[in-house]
């Protein structure tokens, strides 16, 4: 019998949160709060900050204390150390771009959950194995895309996932129409220049459009 040890009731909430999750790589930590509260300002509640940048994690914790409306995601976490400092900065959500056994075991009951990333079945099996059933497919656009998607929705109907890389205004919705998509992670919402430029008004406009995309 397959058991549930990556806390399902806490990845859906998460994820239902919003179709779309802003995928972020944050240069400064002084642009956490004005980015956040721009995409606040456009509808959407959810936002991952990645790990690739050296202020990530001082942006997850200032966003996780001082703006508690907004759920925040620690992303591109690789290995259990990135996990537990993400834990400690505030992340309420880990999400790796793919696998190791080591990140699945500390994701297994863990209060602050893990969404894995997978691109393949036989990664798919081994995150079942380890009782998981919400993953990121990654990079989907590479990793096969909506064909890919679907063939997987056949042996794996159980499965959902935030298909993440190569997701675009133009080309969410039709991820999201697939039955086995909970959501969509995307950076095309906060554009590096924007966030440069401080435009946080324009940052907002892309999320209402985005948003209102997606829904019709």
């Amino acid at each position: 019998m397959w058991t549930d040890r990556q806390d399902l009731s806490l990845i859906d909430d998460f994820c239902t949160q919003s179709p779309i999750i802003p995928v972020v790589a944050i240069a400064s930590s002084t642009d956490a709060i004005p980015l956040a509260n721009a995409l606040l300002e456009g509808g959407i509640k959810v936002i991952e900050i990645t790990l690739r940048t050296s202020a990530a994690l001082e942006a997850i914790q200032l966003i996780a204390e001082q703006l508690p409306e907004m759920q925040v995601a620690a992303g591109t976490v690789l290995n259990p150390l990135q996990y537990q400092q993400a834990i400690d900065a505030g992340a309420q959500l880990v999400i790796s771009p793919g696998i190791t056994e080591n990140l699945l075991d500390k994701g297994q009951n863990n209060p602050v959950p893990l969404l894995p990333g997978i691109s393949s079945a036989s990664e798919l099996m081994m995150a079942l194995d380890k009782g998981y059933s919400r993953c990121k497919f990654f990079p989907a656009e590479a990793a096969g895309s909506i064909a890919m998607l679907k063939a997987l929705n056949g042996p794996f109907s159980q499965v959902k996932f935030c298909p993440t890389g190569g997701i675009t205004l133009e080309n969410a919705k039709s991820f999201l129409a697939l039955s086995n998509v909970i959501c969509v992670g995307g950076s095309w919402l906060s554009p590096s220049k924007l966030i440069e430029q401080q435009d946080w008004s324009g940052i907002s406009r892309i999320a209402r459009q985005s948003l209102d995309n997606c829904q019709q």
